[in-house]
């Protein structure tokens, strides 16, 4: 008897089935942490299968493989090999993992699992209210509810005007206001790469320069298009270039076409969602948008902020570019790093540099050449997570969750009162990375040194990528052999450096779970 194919129907039950197992019988960490590392071991089987261009006089060994798919999927584009040993076939698979492992895309996500959990949650409810307002004899009121109705609209314009009042109404709005929102994010992210990706493979297509490097490089305009845009809009800062973007520098054009992208996939993505809902408010009257832009907080999800946090988000971001903008022309303008640029070059390569740092990690500048100051500056800036604003920020929605916060404090558990901070995970990780490279850090302390190793770290930890590479010129001992290669300085690290490292870029890719770490630890 033949076998009955699955219908459509079938197949979103399955989905459907599979997001609900998720989001109500594991906790987000976990979930999370699972997603990461299934789609770092896919990527590895995906690149290991795939031929590299290098055949036959060079392959990847195992883990370099595993630590660039780890890199790709945390978006933290920490290298170990030179991006040009990589196939076309192979780079279209790391633009996948990248854009599986973005923030926006996997916020998205995070919109599915909520708006299934609130079904699950309310069921009760909606099935009632699915039996008074549609009255559907197909068992098709929760479909009805979600699309909304006339009855519907009215008790969402009750929640939006008094959220508080009924928790009846409140839930209703929530739904379908997050139903309505992940549309919003898609649509964000799609139009965002599509448009990124065009206006770069238009620039490469009529300006010579750019053109010819892709021509030496042997590279796919279109591949390269579609790879940088995903990389920088998810803040990877992966580039198929060995040079990352230095190859560039002299392409200014290019440049200001990829600093808004790393702007909107990061530091200001929430003030820029929020400004595309208050645009769509405005355009479509619909109030799930004015319930979403008056009840950040009760709509839970963490791209969304009230309106003044918003405006302090975008100040903070543009602060802390002028400050470092205003430092490093000052303290590089005339360094080895930018010599032989115009003066247009040098303001525009700066501004890219210093926007970079929060957290995509392309670079146009030799990173090791700069002065203290400035590396300093850029692993402070790399620490801080994309949303850090020092404006005080109070507003009544906060307030509503004081009791929330109470009720969570006391289900705290064992692990979260011995976690430790953040910046003590990361010393404790320097200090082990030291340990395993200390026959390095005796032989060649130049380029093993604390501040590299740090850096490296930190850099790890932030999912930004910036790197201060190895030089041979550094050695105290010269080595016959010593190639200069244009990978990050973790490549020239022990396997077991290399190891601790994946586990600081998994750390980091989770961090915003441990933001709270350490607070049961009293230093007197």
């Amino acid at each position: 008897m033949p076998t009955k194919p699955l219908s459509s129907s079938s197949h979103q039950g399955l989905f459907s089935s599979f997001f609900k197992i998720l989001s109500l019988k594991v906790k987000p960490f976990w979930v999370e942490l699972g997603y990461f590392m299934i789609f770092s071991f896919l990527g590895f089987l995906a690149l290991n299968v795939t031929k590299p261009r290098t055949l036959p006089s060079f392959r990847p060994h195992n883990l370099d493989v595993f630590f660039t798919s780890v890199s790709a999927t945390t978006v933290s584009s920490m290298s170990t090999v030179e991006m040009e040993v990589f196939s076309n076939a192979q780079l279209v698979f790391m633009t996948i993992l990248m854009f599986l492992g973005g923030e926006a895309f996997t916020s998205f996500l995070r919109l599915q699992l909520m708006k299934l959990k609130l079904v699950k949650k309310h069921s009760v409810l909606q099935n009632n209210d699915a039996f008074d307002y549609s009255n559907s004899s197909n068992g098709e009121g929760l479909h009805n509810l979600e699309l909304g109705t006339v009855g519907l609209d009215n008790k969402l314009e009750h929640a939006v005007i008094n959220p508080m009042e009924d928790g009846h109404h409140e839930a209703i709005a929530k739904l379908k206001s997050i139903r309505l929102l992940t549309y919003v994010v898609l649509g964000y992210i799609l139009v965002v790469i599509l448009l990124g990706s065009s206006l770069v493979s238009i620039y490469i297509t009529f300006i010579p320069s750019a053109k010819q490097i892709l021509n030496e490089k042997g590279l796919n305009l279109h591949t390269f298009s579609i790879f940088t845009t995903v990389s920088t809009f998810a803040n990877c800062g992966f580039v198929p270039t060995n040079e990352n973007m230095m190859v560039f520098k002299q392409n200014s054009g290019l440049l200001l076409i990829l600093i808004p992208q790393i702007l909107l996939g990061n530091t200001l993505y929430a003030p820029s969602l929020r400004f595309v809902i208050w645009f769509l408010w405005k355009f479509t009257k619909r109030q799930e948008f004015e319930y979403i832009l008056k009840n950040s907080k009760r709509v839970g999800y963490s791209h969304i902020f009230p309106r003044f946090e918003t405006i302090a988000i975008a100040v903070t971001v543009l602060a802390f570019i002028s400050v470092q903008f205003v430092a490093f022309c000052s303290l590089e303008w005339n360094s080895e790093a930018t010599a032989g640029l115009s003066t247009y070059q040098k303001l525009v390569g700066s501004l890219f540099e210093v926007v970079n740092t929060r957290h995509t990690g392309q670079s146009v500048f030799d990173i090791s050449t700069f002065t203290p100051a400035i590396i300093v500056l850029f692993a402070l800036m790399m620490y801080l997570s994309s949303y850090t604003t020092f404006l005080p920020v109070d507003n009544h929605e906060e307030r509503l969750k004081t009791k929330e916060k109470i009720n969570r404090k006391k289900r705290r558990s064992l692990v979260k009162y011995i976690s430790f901070s953040q910046p003590s995970c990361l010393v404790i990780f320097t200090i082990l990375i030291c340990v395993a490279e200390k026959d390095k850090t005796k032989n060649d302390p130049l380029n093993f040194n604390v501040l590299n190793i740090a850096f490296e770290v930190i850099s790890a930890y932030g999912t930004v990528g910036m790197s201060m590479g190895y030089s041979c010129a550094r050695q105290m001992k010269p080595d016959g052999h010593c190639k200069d290669t244009t990978y990050g300085f973790a490549g020239k690290w022990s396997n077991t450096g290399k190891f601790l490292l994946i586990i600081v870029m998994f750390f980091g890719r989770m961090k915003k779970y441990n933001q709270r770490g350490g607070k049961a630890w009293k230093v007197l």
